[in-house]
């Protein structure tokens, strides 16, 4: 059983999360998604929502914050009762948000996703302290003058359209803020209304009560009617609370059925939930699903017996081929022997196909020249950096020169473990003999450990083109090879 970062169990998904994942992975794969962050995301990092944000105000207002509807009125009743001085209401934003929090374990899934557009109305740096804790490059606007330039080379934006915790003197928090947003921050309105009609927006931890979002959604589906781009938006499903009537459950639960079904008028889909763990378990399958569009494969040959070189190039190119075909995108470290043969049956169908190479191929040559005690801890890294692209491995072959003759290819071996570690899906292709077939027999031998993300026709497969006798032809192994990769990529 896995648990989340609170501990607890991860709950199976349903085929309505799976339908959601499926369609939102697809415009992830096409660049065509975003994300908008609300509080609730980072709620479980130990940060308060807005209610428990202003709770001293209210006390000070003499006002019941569990009664009160309206925050931002809130929030501006504080001011107004302050004689328009801010201090307080700031002091307690850094209260509230200015202390160290680390980044959940699904801002990690986000920062892991190929996303490169991010909106929120949080003043917290979890979004961006996970994203360059992945080793990407992010751009964060919070303010209207930052949205004129562009940080090289960035991976991702990061929109914070009511400003961060570092500036809480322009946070967006009261009325008057909200009054005059439209005016004085009227480029992140049209950058909002502009994503929103070009991408696919999953809405997270937001409640869909602010005034801003509110307006710019309006103006859309004023403009486009009934041509609205899809969105999704992920709710819990309202739960009883401790000591709360019937009829004050009844409401509340009423409530979230008539903000779903109004927030249709804007074609956003709500993706239900029972559990909070449950959006954990949606973005690892969309990190899952996004990562085995990508196979890593690991190879390398010297002794060529009993196939020989010919069948050996014949075999690797149009395995290589029909993974392009078939929307695999291939990483490799042109292994010796067979990644040229690799490379060439992947290059020639992504010219035919006339695709970008990046979208193909994922190349890391191994460095040859140096120190090899520095060498072998260069190695270990570049080998750690390449399987991280893919969710599949496959493993080919594995002999080398050695002292005396030939030997099996630690190297292999070595890619096999970090692919393990790293919760890839492994497939050791035994019949091609070599490292290759005692990796799969300790696989079959032992599926719990090594083989837990195949279910049992995949193990049975992989045990069938295990034996020597299966490779009487090489190539025929392909079939079966691309069988298993299109049912871990939920193709099949």
């Amino acid at each position: 059983m896995r648990f989340d970062d609170a501990g607890e169990a991860l709950m199976p998904l349903d085929q309505t999360h799976f339908k959601f994942v499926s369609d939102y992975l697809a415009e992830i794969i096409q660049g065509n998604a975003a994300i908008f962050a609300g509080a609730g995301l980072s709620m479980p990092a130990g940060y308060v929502d807005w209610r428990g944000l202003l709770r001293p105000l209210a006390r000070d207002l003499d006002l019941n914050i569990d009664l009160e509807s309206d925050l931002v009125a809130l929030a501006q009743f504080h001011v107004t009762d302050s004689g328009g001085h801010r201090h307080k209401l700031h002091t307690a934003l850094l209260d509230a948000l200015g202390k160290d929090a680390k980044p959940t374990r699904n801002h990690k899934l986000i920062a892991s996703l190929p996303i490169a557009t991010i909106w929120t109305t949080n003043f917290d740096k979890l979004i961006e302290d996970s994203i360059r804790g992945s080793g990407k490059v992010v751009d964060v606007k919070s303010s209207v003058p930052q949205l004129a330039t562009n940080r090289a080379n960035r991976d991702v934006t990061i929109y914070k359209m009511h400003g961060d915790i570092d500036r809480p003197d322009q946070a967006i928090v009261t009325k008057d803020d909200y009054e005059k947003y439209g005016r004085e921050y009227e480029p992140f309105v049209n950058a909002l209304s502009g994503d929103l009609v070009n991408k696919t927006f999953l809405f997270m931890g937001f409640s869909f009560t602010d005034p801003n979002l509110e307006h710019v959604l309006s103006q859309i589906r004023l403009n486009f009617k009934r041509n609205l781009r899809q969105h999704y938006a992920i709710f819990r499903t309202r739960s009883r609370l401790a000591g709360e009537s019937d009829e004050d459950y009844a409401h509340h639960l009423a409530r979230q059925r008539h903000t779903i079904a109004d927030l249709k008028r804007f074609n956003i889909k709500a993706v239900l939930v029972d559990e909070y763990c449950q959006i954990t378990e949606i973005l690892e399958a969309l990190v899952s699903g996004y990562l085995r569009r990508t196979v890593f494969i690991s190879a390398s040959i010297a002794n060529f017996d009993p196939w020989g070189p010919g069948a050996v190039s014949e075999f690797a190119q149009e395995l290589a081929r029909r993974l392009i075909a078939d929307g695999t995108r291939i990483a490799t470290g042109l292994g010796l022997g067979v990644g040229d043969a690799v490379f060439t049956g992947a290059l020639r169908e992504i010219m035919r196909q006339k695709i970008r190479i990046e979208d193909g191929l994922v190349l890391r040559p191994f460095p040859q020249t140096g120190d090899p005690t520095q060498l072998a801890a260069l190695w270990q890294d570049y080998r750690q950096e390449i399987i991280s692209h893919a969710g599949i491995a496959l493993f080919l072959f594995g002999n080398k020169t050695g002292p005396g003759g030939f030997v099996l290819a630690d190297g292999i071996r070595k890619e096999f473990d970090i692919a393990k570690d790293q919760d890839v899906a492994l497939l050791p292709i035994g019949a091609t003999g070599s490292m290759a077939r005692e990796l799969a027999y300790e696989s079959i031998a032992d599926p719990a450990r090594l083989l837990p993300t195949i279910d049992a026709d995949g193990r049975t497969l992989l045990a069938s083109i295990a034996h020597p006798g299966a490779a009487a032809k090489l190539i025929d192994l392909i079939d079966p090879i691309i069988a298993l990769i299109r049912k871990l990529q939920g193709k099949a």
